[in-house]
């Protein structure tokens, strides 16, 4: 395997795990703000708040006599997605796409009766997949229709875009691609692309899976290199309404651009991953030390998502 001196890393302005938890996610972050990002259902009524759109929410299971329900509100449902609230890296969701007869499609084009998809809502509240394995809360969602432009290049799953944003600025960007090997997820320690993000104009800079350069995606065969997000100041707009709706100085927000209701909010991340500089070819610290020294900071997220685009696009 290659091998990168420490030396080398520093001067590349590579953020590395220590330093992102000592002196970004500690310092900036409040533990009383943990809980907003930490359930996916909190996130929603609180962002909402704020103008950020999510995924229209379908229904709540909270209790184990309210799965009865699921079966009569999913039977005119051509598709959706169930969640744990509590849930993280993508485990315990369950997309459904669509209907044959009396059973549901999932994304990998399984056939699933109601029985199992009430048995998951079970093992959802059980605790089976939240963060310490606690009883937790299934939140069932409207599905998102990606867009075409970006459905092409990701391998059944929906590609999304992860933004990190330090103190309501938005630093740095990837698009994530899901893949054969990520089963479908946009997951790239499973295997999922990632496509670094010019912050400037929402254009694809370079392109790595395991944390390897390639060119094209491994699965749909298409270039990476010439990928354009629409609505790339919007999103960075919406990035930025995170910070207020939570208070978190470090975080990962996680959109999708749905074909018919646009760029969406899918979720927060109060810990995010440190590959987005990998894909993007350079490191993070550049960037939050220049947030770090502004004398003036811009007060709405508008400009803040502004002062991005023009200062970040050249580091």
């Amino acid at each position: 395997m290659d091998w990168i001196s420490p030396r080398v890393l520093n001067r590349l302005g590579m953020l590395n795990m220590n330093r992102r938890n000592v002196d970004y996610i500690a310092r900036y972050n409040e533990r009383s703000s943990y809980p907003l990002v930490d359930n996916k259902l909190k996130t929603k009524l609180v962002v909402a708040e704020y103008g950020v759109k999510t995924p229209r929410l379908l229904q709540v299971v909270r209790h184990q006599h309210e799965i009865s329900r699921f079966r009569e509100m999913a039977e005119e449902l051509a598709g959706f997605a169930i969640k744990p609230a509590k849930g993280s890296g993508g485990k315990g969701i369950t997309v459904i796409t669509g209907r044959d007869e009396d059973y549901f499609v999932k994304a990998s084009g399984a056939r699933v009766g109601a029985s199992v998809l009430e048995r998951h809502l079970t093992n959802i509240l059980a605790g089976l997949y939240s963060l310490a394995g606690t009883p937790d809360v299934a939140i069932v969602e409207n599905l998102v229709e990606s867009d075409p432009s970006l459905a092409r290049y990701s391998y059944q799953g929906v590609p999304d875009i992860r933004i990190v944003v330090f103190q309501g600025y938005p630093v740095m960007a990837m698009l994530r691609l899901a893949t054969k090997a990520s089963d479908g997820k946009a997951n790239l320690h499973q295997g999922a692309v990632g496509v670094g993000l010019d912050i400037g104009t929402g254009r694809s800079l370079n392109a790595v899976q395991f944390n390897r350069p390639i060119t094209l995606h491994p699965d749909t065969g298409l270039e990476l290199e010439n990928i354009n997000i629409d609505a790339w100041d919007e999103m960075l707009e919406m990035a930025s309404r995170c910070y207020e709706a939570t208070g978190l100085g470090y975080m990962g927000v996680d959109l999708v651009v749905d074909a018919n209701e646009g760029p969406l909010l899918l979720e927060l991340n109060a810990r995010p991953g440190l590959a987005i500089q990998m894909a993007n070819g350079r490191g993070l610290l550049p960037r939050l030390r220049a947030v770090e020294s502004l004398k003036r900071p811009h007060f709405t997220p508008g400009e803040r998502a502004n002062y991005a685009m023009e200062t970040f696009a050249r580091l």
